[in-house]
């Protein structure tokens, strides 16, 4: 799911913090509120603090929410390392590739208002696609269309590790994509790939006829609730916020990369939220239903959305924007300094959210998927977290990808 690679990133690195961090405990106190059964949240508390120290993770934020009974959630550490600022569960993050399920929920919205054609070839919307009249709109959204990923472009890479403050466009994104051939046929395999949600966004701006952060944030955004969610323009992320830590630079130094420009993602991974509007946010994604009853999407174009397709990972499909791992559903994202994955188990009616406040990592794989992995061998021991190693991406930059059948960038 995450890296579902699910969810990708730019980010994607993932190398142990340096000597620096290790030497940094997390909180003694976690924050937050919790009312679980003392035994079960002791346990989580103590496996989660366990796996910070081992993976020398500066802050994690945890919400497990199982309905009828009493949600845990909980901050541990430094959303500072500076000032020591602990992290607290409220605290706006940047969430990587969970954005694609935004991106593409306003794409499937244009497919109910018959605006959009799920089948119909991308070159129907938009001109400048190589290979755009054999290329669908399901075939991007799915992770079918065979376009090179602009995330795994060395120059590009070289560039935004330069100067990761810099702002991209999209067209200069979909430039770097398009100078590279098609990596096969469109329909004849799955890759995840950030060029296929980039043009979905450019998609949602030609037929919506508003900015993307326009039409997300008063057909998606607003309508769900989700107050403390938004798709930046520029670097801007809003007060209190996590500091991210990432070693993506030209020395490998670990840094704070919390001001860095996220527009290199847009439409694939810029996205800022909560842990508290991310809770909001998955059953409305994973059901089609807003909190209101309302219908976020018509239940036929929800089913399609929920069609989860091999991805050549065992145990992980990817359907509309959205992937599945071993029953929990959603996405996983990550980017420079961030990791998130945001997840519903439906057999268990329980949501997962976990924000982390570093992608440095050497040792341990995905730190999300690591903390992922503690909780759900506790809460939910059918239903474990376990994403394959081959299905996180290799390259740094990345909004992160999702895992096939279930979902990281």
């Amino acid at each position: 799911m995450g890296r579902y690679r699910t969810p990708t990133v730019l980010a994607a690195a993932s190398l142990l913090l340096t000597a620096l961090c290790a030497g940094q405990a997390p909180a003694a106190a976690p924050q937050g509120r919790i009312d679980i059964d003392p035994v079960t949240a002791g346990r989580l508390d103590d496996a989660i603090t366990a796996a910070m120290h081992k993976a020398a993770i500066p802050g994690v934020g945890v919400g497990l929410w199982i309905d009828g009974e009493a949600p845990y959630v909980r901050a541990f550490g430094t959303a500072d390392k500076a000032t020591g600022v602990p992290i607290k569960t409220d605290m706006h993050t940047r969430i990587g590739s969970v954005t694609k399920t935004f991106t593409v929920t306003a794409v499937l919205q244009l497919v109910d208002d018959g605006k959009v054609r799920l089948d119909a070839p991308i070159s129907t919307y938009l001109d400048g696609v190589p290979g755009g009249d054999e290329i669908t709109v399901r075939q991007l959204a799915d992770m079918r269309s065979g376009l090179f990923n602009y995330t795994e472009d060395p120059r590009l890479l070289d560039a935004y590790k330069a100067d990761p403050h810099r702002a991209w466009t999209p067209q200069e994104l979909l430039d770097t994509a398009f100078r590279h051939p098609a990596n096969f046929p469109p329909g004849a395999r799955w890759e995840y790939s950030n060029t296929n949600t980039v043009l979905l966004g450019l998609l949602v701006e030609k037929v919506g006829g508003q900015p993307l952060h326009t039409y997300l944030q008063q057909h998606v955004l607003e309508p769900a609730g989700l107050d403390a969610t938004s798709l930046p323009t520029g670097a801007e992320i809003a007060s209190p916020y996590v500091h991210g830590y990432t070693n993506f630079t030209p020395d490998g130094a670990t840094v704070d990369a919390s001001t860095w420009n996220p527009s290199w993602a847009w439409a694939a991974g810029a996205t800022i939220s909560t842990i508290d509007d991310l809770h909001a946010w998955v059953p409305a994604l994973v059901t089609g239903k807003l909190p209101d009853g309302d219908r976020l999407l018509e239940p036929g174009t929800q089913a399609q959305r929920l069609r989860m397709m091999p991805t050549g990972y065992p145990g992980i499909g990817y359907g509309l924007g959205i992937a599945e791992l071993d029953g929990w559903i959603g996405h996983n994202g990550e980017l420079p300094g961030y990791e998130t994955i945001a997840v519903r188990l439906p057999q268990a009616r329980a949501t997962l959210v976990i924000v982390v406040n570093s992608d440095v990592d050497g040792k341990f794989g995905n730190l999300s998927s690591l903390i992922a992995n503690t909780v759900t061998k506790i809460a939910t021991p059918d239903h474990v977290w376990e994403l394959p190693p081959a299905a996180h991406p290799n390259t740094v930059p990345e909004p992160s990808a999702p895992p096939a059948p279930t979902p990281s960038a």
